[in-house]
């Protein structure tokens, strides 16, 4: 089976012999028939195509020569702007004034304003509430896409025909199925294991499952070889199946139940639902399909997000050459943080702590005097709404209609409100982002909060992918090695032990760490003599 793209250069590949593929089905590739609304009367990025936002802007001001003059020396340096105003770093390394001979460096911890790449995958405008997918407003599909649809477009960049979409669809969803010794591995886990650990276990025993799309092993051309494309799309599909699948698989480690083999006929999300939900085996279950609609629009909006940490994260392994699924893992792991992918449970905990809408004025008191903290407020990125915000804040609706109202939304809307009308939080631009709903949404569908994360990681992958997808073909790519500035101790001696302090070191050392109850009773027993 072979799929060609609408760009005309790369295809999807696959065997229908592979042993993962589950002979005789088939996936309907139009979008599921239950609806979900939006979009409706909210002023988003959609509604400007046809005016004077459509038009592209040049970045940065566009191409031009900026002149550096060193006040140490009073020379002046002439760096070349680019066309995307941007600056090469390396430039700088001219500009030297004796010293160690080394020339100037770019300080910039956590890379504020440092582009470690090109890409044509998403884009955002901070300032304006901008979200978009290769060009499509974040809006228009969530409201009209599926999260398939929308992983092809991130992947191959165009949305597919309908033959495309049917066959990328069924490549995905029959390589869904998970190897025994991957659900034997993850089976070895305590049952109350973090799910997101039991996530990167089942990821990393997968990726010793395909030694031949290895390149420690196969070699380094594996990925760039004459079969690229083919080698490059199967561990996409592969991934993107089995993601799901894993994660259903963590969520029944908690359970103890047994996780049904996956129903290849139905839908992402709503295959999803179903492995978490079809009991004995039942085959004929199916989940709600407004609530397939709404996780499948959630995933839409969790599928990427331009260079955050995570993606940078599956970039800088993707540089060494490591194998795909090293490289998701390690990006499921700095996702697995709870200043990245953990934001939405802390919102989630913060407002059951406020507990009602009464509490609301006092709470914010707190943040003002530094007495609390307020979560899912502001972005490292948006200055404006977070365009994701408003339309899970639709389908939390939605979703209450279907499965009861949860009180704390009303909490969150209050405090959305008093926030929003209050001089403090609006000159800090502190506006909500898309963890202030996401976790009202998850809960309501009877998710725990510790999965919240996984949530986010299953979508996510599409986004991974399609970034280490475009960073093997990218020319400027090369093994990312960033530079630091040296504060240490310039030179010393080795001292023999005898010539040492009494308490050798500074402020640094190892620490005292006491023994746990559980050392204790058992030094204090003895062996018998026999």
């Amino acid at each position: 089976m072979v799929l060609n793209h609408l760009s005309g250069g790369a295809a999807l590949s696959g065997s229908g012999a592979d042993s993962e593929c589950l002979a005789g089905s088939s996936v309907c590739a139009a979008p599921c028939a239950a609806s979900v609304s939006t979009t409706s009367q909210v002023a988003s990025d959609a509604h400007s195509a046809s005016s004077s936002a459509s038009k592209k802007p040049v970045f940065g001001g566009g191409k031009g020569t900026l002149a550096v003059t060193d006040s140490r020396t009073a020379k002046t340096y002439q760096i070349e702007i680019n066309q995307n105003g941007a600056i090469k770093a390396t430039d700088f390394k001219n500009i030297k004034a004796g010293g160690d001979g080394a020339g100037v460096k770019v300080f910039d911890p956590g890379y504020v304003n440092t582009a470690a790449c090109k890409s044509a995958i998403s884009y955002i405008d901070g300032d304006k509430g901008i979200l978009r997918y290769r060009g499509y407003p974040i809006e228009e599909l969530a409201e009209n896409s599926t999260y398939l649809e929308s992983a092809y477009l991130l992947m191959y960049g165009s949305l597919p025909s309908k033959t495309q979409l049917h066959q990328w669809e069924r490549a995905v969803m029959q390589h869904s199925a998970l190897p025994q010794s991957v659900i034997d591995a993850v089976n070895s886990l305590p049952h109350d294991a973090h799910p997101m650990g039991v996530l990167l276990t089942g990821i990393n025993a997968l990726s010793l499952q395909h030694p031949e799309a290895n390149p420690a092993i196969s070699g380094q051309n594996v990925y760039n070889g004459r079969d690229k494309n083919e080698v490059r799309d199967k561990q996409i599909v592969r991934i993107i199946g089995k993601m799901s699948a894993i994660a259903a698989l963590a969520y029944h480690r908690a359970t103890g139940r047994t996780m049904p083999s996956p129903n290849v006929s139905l839908g992402y999300a709503e295959n999803f639902l179903y492995m978490l939900d079809a009991h004995s085996g039942n085959v004929n279950y199916r989940p709600h399909p407004k609530l397939a609609r709404a996780l499948d629009i959630m995933f839409i909006l969790h599928a990427d997000h331009e260079m955050n940490c995570s993606t940078a994260a599956m970039r800088h392994l993707a540089s060494s050459g490591v194998d795909v699924y090293t490289c998701v893992a390690g990006a499921v792991g700095a996702l697995y943080g709870p200043l990245h992918g953990g934001a939405n449970e802390a919102v989630l905990r913060m407002l059951m702590r406020i507990g009602s809408v009464d509490e609301v004025p006092r709470f914010l008191e707190g943040v003002k005097a530094r007495r609390e903290k307020l979560f899912g407020f502001g972005h490292r990125v948006y200055k404006n709404f977070d365009p994701r915000a408003t339309i899970i804040r639709r389908v939390a609706e939605e979703v209450f209609q279907i499965v009861g109202r949860d009180p704390l939304i009303d909490v969150a809307k209050a405090l959305q409100d008093a926030a929003l009308s209050d001089d403090y939080f609006i000159k800090r631009k502190l506006y909500p982002n898309v963890d202030f709903y996401s976790g009202l949404v998850y809960r309501s569908m009877g998710f725990p909060p510790e999965y919240f994360t996984v949530l986010f990681a299953i979508p996510r992958a599409a986004g991974y992918l399609a970034h280490w997808r475009e960073s093997l073909d990218d020319e400027d790519s090369r093994i990312v090695r960033p530079q630091q500035v040296y504060t240490g101790e310039w030179l010393r001696r080795y001292e023999a032990m005898d010539g040492r302090p009494q308490v050798a070191g500074g402020v640094d050392a190892l620490s005292d760490m006491p023994m746990s109850n559980a050392t204790r009773r058992r030094l204090v027993g003895s062996s018998v003599a026999k």
